[in-house]
């Protein structure tokens, strides 16, 4: 029963489902990963790349919408995105290098090499790799104590935890907990180490060995400089319009924490990464003993499993086996890998929008490459009636149950719905007398004839009758 106004207006966005057994061949593969993708996009839940690979053939890479909303740029499979805190994996990869050429050791103190932090006792390198050391979060800390006319950087980072000395959260080893404070330590021992910055250190090290000849570090804002074919990451702001950060002014966090590297920053293509996944399972810039070490979860002092290697978060499947993965999220960017290493199966994600329907959807496109049932978001074509035909929609429509009504009328050639006390919004056309309000993920299937509406939206699923 609805008992609210907002449980029609508001509700949670919902899939039109039906069920779908995958078949085995690998262009029904690519036609149901098409179909999810599409779908996804068409509900604002997805906009950007999206590449599968099996044991390293592409078995689907394709592209989903604009790169810059300013001028309609479309996204293509080579655009560039940021990784937000995929990047982590390219620090923890960067910190074993160091290792291999004996520059450190995993349990070396933290102190060592930033002996500004030596009052932090028992941190070590390994502690900051797996989320354990315990350190607060630097963002919280500059958002209170720092100079946002200024951009900070890693050794900005050191210097206020220097100065104002926040307690840690736990100690050493007996917790986990997802740390950007961790890694942005880490770029700055990478920096000292060395003696090169952040950026030419990976490139040196990774990016080019590997001809990931797309992959950089770049701080649009701290650095600004032309990338070609560059998708701009998009957030909603109060009034649901797509915006970049940089619209919320220069003390938002996205913008004076730019020049801060390590936790991200990291730029790169789904080519690139899948480069980067085929060269770990090789030796060309580790050994087997250090990739035991990355894909590694380690437990804390209680026993108790994190689920987190280096750099990586590490599960294992019954169905699908031991799954090496990451997500990021930054400045309207939605990124993520996963890599199925029993099976050797590669999902990459690049997305460059951030708002309330933002969604990744791995779940689905794993069920595609193992050819399980699922439900499958239905795909709908858009429609374009004539003037007449959306003047038989024309109406007030209620339900007993309701607490409002709904007006239905056409506007500047569109069908717009009004409920009771709240504004009009215009409703794309699509086949079989369907119109969707997809900002809201609002959908009303009319039956001219039966004289009725379906309202759907969330789990709301209610008939209308037109009055």
């Amino acid at each position: 029963m609805i008992t609210m106004k907002q449980s029609i207006i508001l509700a949670a966005a919902i899939l039109c489902t039906h069920t779908f057994v995958f078949g085995q061949s690998e262009q029904q593969q690519q036609h149901l990963l098409d179909s999810v993708l599409t779908a996804a996009h068409q509900k604002n839940s997805f906009n950007g790349n999206v590449l599968v690979a099996d044991k390293g053939k592409v078995l689907f890479r394709k592209s989903y919408g604009i790169a810059e909303e300013s001028t309609g740029r479309k996204l293509n499979p080579e655009s560039v995105f940021e990784l937000a805190s995929v990047s982590k994996q390219f620090t923890a990869m960067g910190i074993v290098q160091l290792h291999k050429q004996g520059k450190l050791q995993y349990d070396d103190p933290v102190a060592k090499y930033i002996p500004e932090l030596a009052f932090y006792k028992g941190i070590t390198i390994r502690n900051l790799l797996n989320h354990t050391g315990g350190l607060p979060d630097y963002m919280d800390l500059f958002e209170e104590k720092w100079d946002k006319a200024k951009f900070a950087t890693n050794e900005d980072v050191i210097k206020i935890f220097a100065q104002h000395k926040p307690d840690t959260l736990f100690s050493p080893g007996a917790k986990y907990e997802y740390s950007n404070t961790g890694y942005a330590l880490l770029g700055a021992i990478i920096e000292r180490v060395s003696k090169k910055t952040f950026g030419a250190y990976l490139k040196e090290t990774i990016f080019k060995p590997l001809k990931m000849d797309h992959t950089f570090v770049y701080r649009s804002r701290y650095q600004p400089q032309k990338v070609d074919n560059y998708a701009l990451g998009y957030v909603q702001d109060s009034l649901g319009n797509k915006v970049l950060t940089n619209s919320f002014g220069k003390d938002f966090y996205t913008y004076y924490l730019d020049g801060i590297v390590g936790d991200g920053m990291v730029n790169s293509t789904l080519d690139d990464l899948l480069k980067w996944d085929r060269a770990l399972y090789t030796d060309k810039l580790i050994n087997a003993e250090d990739r035991k070490q990355i894909f590694a979860s380690v437990k804390t002092t209680d026993g108790k499993e994190t689920n987190y290697g280096f750099g990586w978060q590490v599960s294992k499947n019954k169905q699908y086996g031991t799954i090496a993965s990451h997500s990021g999220g930054w400045a309207g960017y939605v990124t993520y890998i996963e890599r199925h290493m029993d099976n050797d199966k590669t999902i990459i994600i690049l997305q460059n929008n951030s708002t309330q329907f933002t969604q990744i959807p791995a779940k689905d496109i794993r069920k595609v490459l193992y050819n399980e049932p699922f439900p499958i978001a239905e795909v709908m074509k858009k429609a374009t009636p004539t003037a007449a035909e959306l003047k038989q929609y024309e109406g007030v429509y209620s339900n007993p149950e309701a607490p409002v009504k709904l007006t239905i009328a056409v506007s500047g050639g569109a069908l717009t719905a009004q409920a009771t006390g709240q504004g009009a919004f215009p409703m794309d056309a699509y086949e079989n007398h369907t119109f969707r309000f997809d900002d809201a993920h609002i959908k009303m299937i009319f039956d001219p004839a039966a004289h009725t509406m379906r309202y759907i939206q969330g789990r709301v699923d209610v008939v209308f009758t037109k009055e």
